[in-house]
């Protein structure tokens, strides 16, 4: 019987993460949906000052290569480049870039069959979703979504109420018990905005979990995407 092609998967970092990073932190999800899966990793279009850089760091190295150049999505504050997912911020500065920088990678590096956000990234991949479902013709609805530590979008204006309503998106979401930076219960709430979402939380932080027990739970949630 032939093997059926890998699933092709375009993964959203979270904020302050390089694309390099992103892809050093997916590394054991990787490793564990080997064969199954293709994982694109997408950093924002934002640089972000290096928090562990900022103070007493020493002589100032030099720029960096843009791999390695920590990036987010959109900032939630209209003079400082910094994001707070619990906060109401006052604007969401350059999400219409973000956006755009989604649209181009899902139609240059495309066609995907899923998405996979992390934290600031989970909340935006679910907020294409949203776009996709109103009928936005940059975002074609993917297959599915896959959503870790995730959170619902503050202060986005007419399109948080996009994401008032049941998305018809077949989602797992992925978060952990421990997480302090998107506490669960932010993720149980972006989690219940998805009709028929399934949920796999774990008793670790704020990570990408691929231990054994989630590598099966990916693997069964994959499956019946499997041409």
């Amino acid at each position: 019987m032939a093997t059926s092609p890998p699933l092709r998967v375009l993964c959203l970092a979270g904020f302050r993460q390089s694309e390099r990073g992103f892809r050093e932190k997916t590394g054991a999800l990787r490793k564990a949906l080997r064969g199954r899966a293709e994982l694109v990793c997408l950093s924002g279009p934002h640089p972000v000052a290096d928090a562990a850089g900022l103070e007493g760091a020493g002589p100032d190295p030099g720029p960096c290569p843009p791999e390695e150049q920590p990036r987010g999505w959109w900032f939630s504050k209209r003079e400082a480049d910094v994001f707070s997912a619990l906060e109401e911020p006052t604007v969401c500065r350059g999400l219409e870039e973000a956006l755009g920088t989604v649209a181009q990678a899902l139609s240059k590096l495309g066609p995907f069959d899923g998405i996979l956000g992390f934290s600031q990234g989970a909340a935006l991949a679910a907020l294409v979703c949203a776009l996709g479902q109103a009928g936005d013709p940059r975002f074609p609805l993917p297959r599915f979504i896959i959503l870790v530590s995730g959170f619902c979008p503050r202060g986005l204006g007419l399109k948080e109420d996009i994401l008032q309503g049941p998305l018809s998106v077949p989602s797992l979401h992925v978060f952990g018990d421990t997480d302090r930076v998107i506490p669960s219960q932010e993720s149980m709430q972006l989690c219940s905005r998805f009709a028929g979402a399934i949920a796999l939380t774990h008793s670790g932080g704020h990570f990408i979990p691929a231990a054994a027990p989630q590598r099966q739970a990916y693997l069964q949630f994959l499956d019946q995407f499997a041409e």
